[in-house]
């Protein structure tokens, strides 16, 4: 028994996309699953095609996540016209085209991802291979390494597992066999030194004053508890509080909120028992913004012209206590809404929802 699935004839009909004479850009809303699913691709398409370069639509500011693209050397440059202007075909990993404005507007040859499909969105593209089961993007790009007769390199290897380890929160969210076997692999290729300086680096120093107001404003919300942080420079700090609220024993599931730009977000964490925050999220905002995600993660923005005049704090305090509402849609995690962070979590903001503005997840 293969100790991975058998990708043919797929993996065939991929290959021959490829030409010497083209050159491909990789697209990702980075966070760690992403990077690390990009870098795998782009070791696949390497010696295949004439060039291969790795753009993203979002700021990467978590320090994690910083942390991992100086460390593993990542290449990478932000999607602007100009950019996509220079390459002939183009790939999308860990998210599909739905996820994010800019990437709606590309036609892509290839999509990876292992977010949940949309009945309202389908994915168009020569070669896809979608696994929602799978808990990591990273671990759908090892099993087509491990198929072509690809060891990862050190870089490589670490940052697959570093993508592993943030998408499943260690192991702690929905993950699969499949999940478990790659990063056994991958474990005895990768540099545990690189992984500790990466996972160790969570939080900017200006971020701890968040903690305190989240800590003094904190509210009790039926089984959950929800905290207002007010204005923030970017959604993760927003990610890192929600995270940490969950190694408190007593909290079984938190909204986080805060405006960031022009966007009221709300991240949600949870235990995945308690409540599907996903559709929870769905149903209490997705009808004014958009929100969705997983059981155990989810996110909600909605545009602050939608709010004028409103006591932000305790509209959204409202909207969590009010009747559950009909759902929109039903919520399609984002690739890249966020993915979470630190020892599980490394999404820039990730992972959760359809995005409307970044997708660093985290652990980005």
């Amino acid at each position: 028994m293969s100790y991975f699935r058998k990708l043919e004839p797929g993996l065939s009909n991929m290959l021959e996309l490829f030409s010497r004479d083209e050159r491909w850009l990789i697209c990702v809303n980075a966070d760690p699953d992403a990077m690390a699913s990009a870098m795998a691709l782009k070791r696949i398409m390497i010696h295949r095609v004439a060039d291969v370069g790795i753009a993203r639509v979002n700021e990467v500011t978590r320090p994690d996540n910083l942390a991992m693209i100086r460390y593993l050397r990542i290449p990478m440059m932000k999607l602007t016209p100009a950019v996509t202007a220079q390459y002939d075909r183009f790939a999308l990993v860990d998210s599909q085209p739905h996820h994010h404005p800019l990437f709606k507007e590309i036609n892509f040859s290839i999509v990876f991802d292992h977010h949940p499909l949309s009945e309202e969105h389908h994915v168009v593209a020569d070669f896809k291979d979608i696994r929602p089961e799978y808990g990591a993007n990273s671990t759908l790009m090892t099993e087509y390494l491990y198929n072509l007769g690809i060891r990862p390199g050190n870089r490589l290897a670490t940052a697959l597992v570093y993508g592993i380890k943030t998408d499943t929160s260690s192991f702690e969210r929905e993950f699969c066999d499949v999940d478990v076997r790659a990063f056994r692999y991958l474990s005895k290729l990768s540099s545990q030194t690189l992984l500790s300086r990466i996972s160790r680096s969570e939080f900017h120093l200006s971020w701890l004053d968040y903690f305190s107001r989240a800590v003094s404003g904190m509210h009790k919300v039926r089984s959950g508890f929800y905290c207002y942080i007010g204005e923030v420079p970017n959604p993760d700090a927003l990610v890192v509080i929600a995270d940490f609220f969950m190694r408190v024993h007593e909290i079984r599931w938190v909204a986080v909120a805060g405006v960031s730009g022009d966007n009221l977000v709300v991240i949600f964490r949870g235990d995945g028992v308690t409540r599907d925050l996903g559709s929870f999220a769905n149903q209490q905002f997705g009808a004014i913004g958009s929100a969705g995600g997983h059981k155990a993660m989810a996110r909600a923005e909605i545009p602050l012209e939608k709010l004028a005049g409103k006591d932000l704090e305790m509209w959204v305090l409202k909207r969590l206590l009010s009747p559950r509402k009909k759902p929109k849609v039903m919520p399609p995690a984002a690739g890249g809404a966020e993915k979470a962070v630190s020892g599980g979590a490394a999404a820039e903001s990730v992972p959760d929802a359809p995005v409307v503005d970044s997708k660093e997840q985290a652990p980005a």
